[in-house]
């Protein structure tokens, strides 16, 4: 009896024990759903500032930075160039640009515009990797050009994200990968892959199109990456991966690498241009599954460079995209190992022979070519001053300007077309 007596009176203590436990639940309900509202508030903040610091840092701040030139003034990068390391690596490429400049680049430019006088809006590049420095010293008033290799573009770098130790350890990378083209005039592929790939950061060919681009005096206005089609068409590269249907299951498909990039910028006159460059196979069996090709038809008629080719033109397996040029091209400018001399066409073409042509290097000494020797001896092919491809010193140089001759058909509508003079006012 005692005990249930006992039981009885301890009620009111158990209900109001509860009651308590109710109210801190309670109090602690509001406590976390505050704490969550201002966690909430402070993650919205910090999603909303950091993509707008990240603006800050424009592409055109990216290229003159990886060059060893000053950003625009404010730039978040703006900072890092008072360090020694950057000012090191400025007097390196000023030094290094300079003599390119003087010894090259010029003489190249001072060559082209003797005898490129009429040059088209569109230059095809092929197998060209990330060399726009020559495509732009030989074609600067190109409106759009076309460059190919087999190294992937790479991302964007964001430099003011990264420590400033892996920055000066990429810029030295970057160096590298440079030396053989500002000292040779062509990518030695082994050497520039290495370097492309085995850096944490500053990968593929991207940073080394910027250096040139910002070395030339371009201002990059935006970047974008492409996916090429089997059509020829190019659409947004999606950087997000998505589900795929596989059977009745659904799985996370990784978003592919992007192969194309497009770089709109100005030029010194401010011109507007366009520099695509695309990571292909332009092999036949490469050429028959992408749509480089294609994309590239959408002009009638361009210009062409081929300078240390690897002679791949001259292989079978290569006859695809050595046809394009041939039928797409009004002026071809080239090393010989370009298309091979046996397959222009003298009908068609008007060649002219400069500097001296010897032997391949050993390397590619089954691709001499008996008759463009005979055909330079006979012609007196005029001196160049400068190097250019893998006999780049000036005395082993040589290069090969082909362009097309007019149709018949082109000839008689050029002859049929009325003047475009003024007529004589009347007296």
């Amino acid at each position: 009896m005692t005990q249930v007596v006992g039981k009885c009176k301890n009620v009111p203590a158990r209900l109001s024990l509860r009651r308590h436990a109710s109210a801190s639940v309670a109090g602690m309900t509001r406590l976390t759903a505050w704490r969550a509202a201002a966690l909430l508030f402070i993650s919205a903040v910090l999603f909303i500032t950091v993509p707008a610091r990240a603006a800050d840092e424009t592409p055109n701040d990216t290229a003159r930075f990886l060059a060893g030139m000053p950003p625009e003034p404010g730039s978040p990068l703006e900072p890092l160039t008072k360090e020694k390391a950057f000012i090191a690596h400025a007097n390196y490429f000023g030094k290094a640009w300079e003599k390119l400049e003087t010894g090259q680049l010029a003489k190249v430019r001072a060559w082209a515009s003797q005898n490129l006088k009429t040059p088209l809006p569109v230059l095809f590049y092929m197998f060209s990797g990330p060399d726009y420095l020559y495509a732009d010293s030989f074609f600067p008033k190109a409106e759009t050009y076309v460059l190919v290799g087999l190294e992937l573009p790479g991302e964007l770098p964001s430099i003011s994200k990264l420590r400033s130790g892996y920055v000066w350890h990429e810029l030295a990378a970057l160096r590298q990968s440079l030396n053989s083209v500002m000292n040779y005039s062509f990518f030695i592929t082994r050497e520039m892959s290495h370097h492309l790939y085995n850096r944490r950061n500053f990968t593929g060919t991207l940073p080394i199109l910027f250096t040139f681009l910002a070395r030339s005096g371009k201002t990059i206005e935006s970047v974008e990456f492409l996916e090429l089609g089997k059509d020829g068409g190019l659409q947004p590269y999606d950087t997000q991966p998505g589900p795929q249907e596989q059977g009745r299951k659904r799985r996370h498909v990784r978003a592919p690498v992007p192969r194309a990039v497009k770089i709109t910028f100005l030029g010194g006159n401010k011109q507007k241009q366009t520099l695509y460059y695309f990571s292909t196979d332009l092999s036949n069996g490469g050429t028959d599954k992408s749509g480089f090709l294609k994309f590239c038809a959408q002009w009638r008629r361009g210009d062409a460079l081929l300078k240390s080719a690897s002679y791949l033109p001259h292989a079978s397996n290569f006859s695809h995209v050595r046809n394009f040029l041939l039928s797409h091209s009004t002026t071809i400018v080239q090393d010989d190992t370009g298309i091979p001399f046996k397959d222009f066409d003298r009908n068609q073409w008007e060649l002219k022979p400069f500097g001296n042509y010897v032997r391949p290097i050993p390397i590619f000494s089954g691709y001499y070519q008996r008759g463009l020797a005979r055909f330079f001896a006979k012609e007196h092919a005029q001196p160049i001053e400068f190097g250019i491809g893998y006999r780049w010193r000036n005395k082993g140089s040589s290069l090969l300007l082909a362009t097309r001759k007019p149709s018949r058909s082109e000839q008689a509508a050029s002859e049929a077309q009325p003047s475009t003079a003024a007529p004589a006012k009347d007296q």
